[in-house]
């Protein structure tokens, strides 16, 4: 239910064409870019409207609407000026500023249909040797006399750096202070003379000055900012930005040229924006004009500061990339307006001239290695989608789509850019809008013509009789009402529509209800109203047929093998039924066997009644109890479950038929009295002598399943070391039995021995008389002397 709830809603968001309720082949065509409108008079069925005729196109298509009656303008682009980019290189012919080319196409023309997008690639490569003007515009207060000095020697070195980048470079030089009104400066006529303290020498407060126009003498440059001394004023913020403007604005007194342009604005302070002015008297805003009278801003006591936003313009309008030169002091302040500041870039100013020439160089550098595209001011509806294909291959969209960075002299990067529009402009006449990179005069110019009607509509026939006697315009196979005019073919007023006449021939059978509850009665002819799904539509001369109130099969509508008509299934071929579920094709019956249900069933609606029991399965070709199923299946179930075997490396292609389960223990495997449909209890053992135990069967959803139990029986291998030391021990014991019994033995031997030896001894005659010739070998000597003490 969910899922056809969520189905419904995307259909009723999805179909825009139905949404419109388009009364015409123009209104239709700007719902959106998947609509068309069927132009054939006889599309209408009865009781649907003239809206009914904008819809997708395979729905008009389905509804019987061929392909040459659909309108379905398509947009197109069409490029006008493609100049190749520029492949010089430093050294070569000198080229002219506007015969060098960047990007490419330079002009395109696009025809926009609503919703659909038209895309084309725009290619951008910095040119090598590409010309310079850089404007050098200078803080005069008194805290940048010491960088006044290092600026006036400034002009033949940066010259001389600046010519291994180009060729073609020029300088200039301006220098401001403050406005001179109060309380910025002192107006007393002494401070006006000279606003310095002491027996400093300076110049009178000004507000801007264009000392130097754009030039490629570096000579002069040192000469005339050699010429030039410091003023003062009252408060530490300065009036840069009044400067800043006159330069971006006043084009012809700097000498810029199209070409790079780059600003630097060198101060140790920080500015005043739009406001301020109100502290002197100074209400109106900055006009952004130029106000330039003998290289003097004359206006300053009369316009009020430029806000940021205003300068951001003027700076993007004239291709101006801004470096500030400030000090360290004012840093967090100048990245913060370098973050609201396209194309711009801040860097440390110090008391060492070849420090500012660096300066200059890195920041032109980091500049010129990032493109930017901005585009001019959109016309209502129209959208602009970039994506960036930058160096290495790197491809941003959104934002980042807009720019590339990194980029050298020489490398070719490339933006796709998608333009839609969301239905037309009131006045429908084609705009044009301009794409550029940011700091670079050159332009893509794009022409947008959008296609607001069909071409079915130059062919409408004005007061035609085909809408009741010229009530209305005939375009594109439907009447175009005049006003007051409604019905099909226009044939009512619009204060007729609901009397009682009309309505007696919208009651079917003359009964109570009009147009069956499902429509509104309109001239006299049921016009059906419209379902929250646009896919569903009442019709009929009273509304009483819908193509929603069919039977369904699979939660599908006829099946999805058929449509509804007038709540009746016309089924497609080969289907029958109620709700087109039954099948007259055979062939899902056909077995292996080239036999309907392999012999063993019948063929109903294009699915096989099985007439033996212990067959099963789509073509009743599986017999999960029949001998020889759990060897057919044995290496597959050994794969999927343990992951060994002869399929093993070949178990996801040739073994995935199965739903495989995996339970604990034998016990947990189905049995054949729980189940509803045949189990097989098999069990194989693997290349190890493991036993492992699975049951095959195949479910009332005619799905095959393997119930496996996850561990195998293998047998107990020998416990070695109980067997190690019963050798041993066996080996001592028969070791000590034998020198047991060989020791028996031998007290036997010897007692036996010893018993004849004393037997043999007893009957012995010859040891009882004494040896004849025995002779003792003792000697007797008596001494003389021995008295016998």
């Amino acid at each position: 239910m969910v899922g056809v709830l969520c189905c419904s809603n995307a259909q009723k968001e999805g179909n825009e064409c139905i949404s419109a309720n388009a009364k015409y082949c123009g209104q239709c065509i700007q719902a959106g870019a998947k609509c068309g409108w069927c132009t054939d008079p006889d599309f209408l069925k009865q009781g649907e409207t003239v809206s009914t005729r904008c819809d997708e196109l395979q729905s008009l298509k389905s509804r019987g609407c061929k392909d040459e009656m659909i309108a379905n303008p398509r947009g197109e682009q069409k490029i006008l000026k493609n100049k190749m980019v520029t492949n010089r290189r430093k050294g070569t012919d000198k080229l002219r500023p506007e015969d060098i080319t960047q990007i490419q196409p330079q002009k395109i023309s696009l025809n926009l249909r609503s919703g659909e997008p038209q895309s084309f690639t725009l290619k951008f490569k910095r040119a090598e040797d590409y010309p310079i003007d850089l404007y050098y515009l200078m803080d005069l207060s008194y805290s940048m006399k010491d960088d006044l000095e290092n600026v006036k020697n400034l002009g033949t070195s940066l010259m001389l750096e600046m010519s291994k980048i180009t060729s073609d470079f020029r300088i200039g030089f301006g220098s401001f202070v403050e406005k001179t009104v109060m309380p910025y400066i002192s107006t007393t006529p002494a401070k006006l003379l000279n606003p310095c303290t002491g027996d400093q020498n300076c110049t009178s407060p000004f507000s801007y000055k264009n000392v130097l126009k754009l030039t490629s003498d570096g000579k002069k440059f040192n000469t005339l900012v050699g010429q030039q001394h410091i003023s003062g004023n009252l408060d530490s913020p300065e009036g840069g930005f009044d400067a800043i403007m006159q330069v971006a604005v006043c084009g012809e007194q700097i000498g810029w040229r199209n070409v790079t342009r780059l600003l630097v604005f060198s101060t140790d302070a920080g500015f005043h924006f739009a406001g301020d002015g109100k502290l002197g008297g100074i209400v109106l805003p900055n006009d952004g004009k130029c106000h330039l009278e003998n290289n003097v801003y004359t206006m300053s006591h009369y316009y009020d500061y430029p806000s940021i936003a205003h300068l951001v313009q003027k700076l993007s309008d004239n291709n101006i990339q801004t470096i500030f030169a400030v000090t360290e002091e004012f840093q967090p302040v100048y990245q913060e307006l370098k973050n609201l500041i396209p194309k711009s870039a801040v860097g440390t100013l110090s008391a060492n001239s070849s420090n500012v020439i660096n300066l200059i160089i890195d920041a032109y550098n980091s500049l010129s290695s990032e493109v930017i595209l901005e585009n001019s001011k959109l016309p209502e509806g129209v959208s602009i989608i970039y994506t960036s294909r930058c160096k290495n291959g790197i491809i941003s969209e959104g934002e980042n789509g807009r720019k590339c960075s990194n980029i050298s002299i020489g490398d070719e990067v490339t933006f796709n850019i998608s333009v839609t529009s969301k239905g037309c402009p009131k006045q429908g006449k084609p705009e044009t809008i301009k794409i550029k990179p940011l700091g670079f005069t050159e332009e893509v110019e794009i022409t947008l013509n959008f296609i607001c009607e069909c071409e079915c509509h130059k062919d409408g026939i004005e007061n035609s009789d085909l809408c009741h006697f010229g009530n209305g315009t005939y375009e594109c196979g439907a009447c175009k009402c005049n006003d007051g005019r409604v019905g099909r073919f226009c044939e009512c007023s619009s204060h007729e529509v609901a009397t009682e006449d009309m309505d007696r021939t919208c009651r079917k059978d003359n009964g109570t209800d009009i147009c069956s509850n499902n429509g509104e009665c309109v001239c006299g002819t049921c016009e059906c109203k419209k379902r929250e799904n646009p896919e569903e539509r009442y019709s009929g001369q009273y509304c009483q047929c819908d193509n929603f109130n069919c039977d369904r099969s699979g939660n599908k509508l006829c099946g999805g093998h058929g449509r509804c008509e007038c709540r009746v299934c016309i089924c497609d071929y080969p289907w029958t039924g109620s709700a087109c579920d039954c099948s007259l094709d055979n062939s899902t019956c056909m077995a292996s066997n080239k036999q309907i249900c392999n012999g063993r069933g019948t063929c109903e609606c294009g699915t096989c009644k099985c007439t033996d029991p212990k067959f099963q399965g789509p073509t009743c070709e599986t017999c999960p109890t029949c001998p020889g199923v759990c060897t057919e299946h044995k290496e597959c179930v050994q794969c999927r479950a343990f992951g060994t075997g002869e399929k093993k490396d070949t178990c996801e292609r040739d073994c995935s038929y199965f739903n495989l389960i995996k339970v604990k223990d034998r016990n947990k495997l189905p049995q054949p009295n729980d189940a509803s449909y045949p189990v097989m209890h098999c069990k194989e053992r693997d290349a190890n002598d493991c036993w492992f135990y699975y049951t095959y069967a195949v479910n009332n959803n005619t799905e095959k399943e393997v119930h496996v139990v996850d561990t195998l029986d293998c047998p107990a291998g020998p416990d070695i070391i109980p067997i190690v030391a019963g050798v041993v021990a066996g080996i001592v014991l028969i070791g000590l039995a034998l020198l047991l019994i060989w020791k028996l033995l031998m007290i036997i031997h010897d007692r036996r021995e010893f018993a004849k030896f004393e037997k043999e001894k007893m009957n012995a005659k010859w040891d009882t008389g004494e040896n004849p010739i025995y002779k003792s070998a003792v000697t007797t000597v008596v001494n003389p002397k021995y008295e016998g003490k």
